[in-house]
């Protein structure tokens, strides 16, 4: 996968994880939902390892640093830049 389709299914699972965790508020004792959540946790923390080996840290709070040597987090652009978004013209919801 490239940089862009990593981060796309780190959203997606990510936003799979909040609506989960919100069923779960009003459903706590739904066994199936709970498997659901943990099984998209596990997915989401392994595309994130995945994106943070090889395009660097996401987050500068959350993310292990991976170079002991320098701050990897200020390498990488910041959200209002062109460059950390990604398009998603054409796919817009109808």
């Amino acid at each position: 996968m490239n940089q862009e389709e990593l981060l796309k299914s780190l959203m997606e699972l990510d936003f799979i994880a909040v609506d989960l965790g919100l069923f779960l508020n009003t459903h706590p004792d739904d066994s199936d939902a709970i498997a659901a959540y943990n099984q998209v946790i596990t997915a989401a923390d392994t595309v994130r390892m995945k994106y943070e080996e090889t395009f660097g840290p996401l987050c500068s709070f959350r993310s292990y640093a991976a170079n002991t040597q320098t701050w990897q987090w200020m390498e990488n652009p910041w959200p209002w830049q062109n460059d950390a978004n990604f398009s998603l013209a054409g796919k817009e919801c109808k």
